[in-house]
């Protein structure tokens, strides 16, 4: 959702390490020339004032916040089917994106947050605070020039004059704009949905910004500075006209110059006003990380998505496995599938020429009465990993050019599918997991009793496991577990057996790997789930493509779309096999 609107409003083509660099030297350029800058007896002054005065600095800073409370109600005004504590919400998010992304690339979260959050239309939000901002700084620009009209145009100069002839043109385009989606969202009876901004906006936007200037005031004081509060509020309009495209994340650096000049303009020392912009500057992003960090998450739903299976799969997942789901009881639809209906075990390969033709052998003719066919999905293999694994006596299927372990057992899962098997089991070919214990995987599913099994090496017997390995596996399973709000012992294994309805119904949603989100998925769905206890072995030839940098960098984005693309389903009807 957020990199779809992103990229509605053009922001995806500026490359995020593009940005980032932008941001950090920036900050590193404003950092240094404020250090030189600074007078270190001046700012200890202001800290030792705030110190004494913890409530004037609480006074300030909610004065502070009630100016985007102003704000917030002003959008509810514009859009009243927008629910205030959502308003708040994007305009508090859009400030703490504002102090960590340069050149105000925080300014499109509000819109995010809302269309992510509510009903509103994106072109509803995004017209709305297109005029809205537009207003906030014209409404700058009037304070301004009623209070000190020639200081304010010295100040800003005619860069910052054509700046808020942009802006105005800007706030003209967002009204006309806001008319048209007004007049195309009335409802039935011809009243419209959005509230064309008037005078309560215009005289909201300035009250806004006067109570802003509280902060300003207060530490211009806990610096020395015997400053009136109509000289804070003048302070306060060059510094943010100053910042209206600044490049530093919060506008570090730009906000402390504007500041400095328009004190020094109204007669005071520039060393102690330095550590009142600092001081103020320094409120102001604590602010904002504060409730900008809390509107990431409230109200709901949380703009990180799930980090877990939601609590309604984890339910279904628990009266799925007892019976006790009264909508869908395990036996209905129950059928015994075909006496010699095959066990379909295959195994995904990419090189593995010295160990594939072995495990290939040790695979039974037979489990539990039912036959055994033993599929090779070639993954593209360089090598003879498809020769050996055909004179072994493996059908080898060919997967063409080499697509990822995940697009393998994706392949293999429908080829045990479309095949009418009992089972559909797979391992690994290098000869991690012994193909002897086939008969262990298939058992529960072949007794009707569990849909996903997976061999569990931690129950098991681990005849050899390098530490760096089995602390990764710990921290995984237990991550996983985690989401899937379950207790799991293993979730990379790679010995897995599912039902002919379960592999049928499984996705797997990315090519690298399949692990956590063949789990996460068929939990979502309702599978029963089972853990059987099998031997291990590491592999004595070859070596894993598994990287841990690369592993986390492709699989836990994959997790997350797991996560968040499902939604509590039914139980999938369990379609036991009835063993001959």
């Amino acid at each position: 959702m957020t990199s779809r609107l992103l990229a509605r409003l053009g922001l995806r083509r500026l490359p995020h390490s593009v940005s980032f660099a932008v941001g950090v030297i920036s900050v590193l350029v404003a950092g240094v020339l404020l250090a030189r800058a600074i007078d270190t007896e001046d700012l200890a002054t202001s800290g030792a004032a705030m110190s004494a005065a913890p409530l004037s600095v609480l006074i300030a800073l909610g004065a502070f916040g009630l100016a985007f409370v102003v704000r917030a109600a002003l959008w509810v005004r514009v859009l009243p089917g927008l629910r205030f504590r959502d308003a708040l919400a994007g305009i508090n998010l859009a400030l703490g994106a504002n102090h960590v992304l340069p050149l105000r690339l925080g300014e499109p979260m509000r819109i995010v947050s809302v269309v992510r959050r509510t009903d509103t239309s994106f072109e509803a939000a995004t017209a709305s605070t297109v005029t809205l901002r537009a207003a906030d700084i014209a409404a700058v620009a009037v304070i301004g020039v009623v209070l000190g009209p020639t200081l304010f145009a010295r100040l800003i100069g005619l860069w910052g004059i054509a700046v808020f002839a942009v802006v105005v043109a800007v706030g003209v385009g967002g009204v006309i704009w806001l008319r048209r989606v007004a007049r195309r969202t009335a409802d039935g009876e011809g009243r419209r949905t959005i509230r064309l901004p008037g005078p309560v906006v215009a005289i909201g936007s300035m009250a806004a910004w006067l109570l802003e200037a509280v902060l300003v005031w207060q530490c211009a004081h806990f610096a020395g500075l015997d400053i009136s509060f109509t000289d804070a509020v003048l302070v306060t309009t060059v510094a943010v006209a100053a910042q209206t495209f600044a490049i530093a994340p919060s506008g570090l650096g730009t906000y402390e110059a504007a500041s400095v000049a328009a004190y020094a303009a109204l007669g005071f020392d520039p060393g102690p006003a330095l550590a009142a912009a600092l001081t103020a500057h320094a409120l102001k992003t604590l602010y904002s990380f504060v409730v900008g960090g809390i509107a990431v998450f409230r109200p709901a739903p949380s703009l990180l998505g799930h980090l877990r299976l939601p609590a309604e799969n984890a339910a279904i997942i628990a009266s799925a496995t007892t019976g006790t789901d009264d909508r869908h009881p395990p036996e209905e639809g129950m059928r015994p599938a075909e006496p010699l209906a095959p066990v379909v075990l295959f195994l995904p390969a990419h090189d593995e020429e010295a160990s594939v033709a072995g495990v290939v052998r040790r695979v039974p003719d037979h489990v539990l009465g039912h036959p055994v066919d033993c599929l090779v999905i070639d993954d593209g293999s360089t090598d003879a990993t498809a020769e050996r694994a055909a004179a072994a006596g493996a059908e080898v299927v060919p997967m063409g050019t080499n697509q990822g372990l995940g697009a393998a057992v994706r392949r293999g899962l429908r080829e045990g599918a479309d095949r009418g098997a009992a089972a559909v089991v797979f391992c690994d070919a290098d000869g991690e997991y012994a193909p002897e214990e086939l008969a262990v995987l298939v058992a529960p599913i072949l007794a009707g009793d569990a849909d996903y099994v997976i061999g569990s090496r931690f129950n098991g017997t681990i005849e050899h496991m390098q530490p760096h390995r089995r602390f990764g596996n710990v921290v995984l399973t237990r991550a996983l577990s985690f989401a899937a709000r379950r207790r799991l012992t293993d979730g990379q294994s790679g010995y897995r057996a599912l039902s002919p309805r379960a592999a049928a119904d499984a996705e797997i949603v990315h090519d690298f790997n399949y692990a956590q989100v063949l789990t996460l998925d068929l939990l979502a769905k309702g599978f029963r789930y089972a853990e059987v206890p099998i031997t291990y072995r590491f592999r004595t030839e070859g070596r894993s493509f598994i990287r841990l940098g690369r592993y986390l960098r492709t699989v836990t984005p994959a997790v997350y779309r797991e996560i968040n693309g499902s939604t509590p389903r039914p139980p999938a009807v369990a379609v036991p096999v009835a063993t001959s």
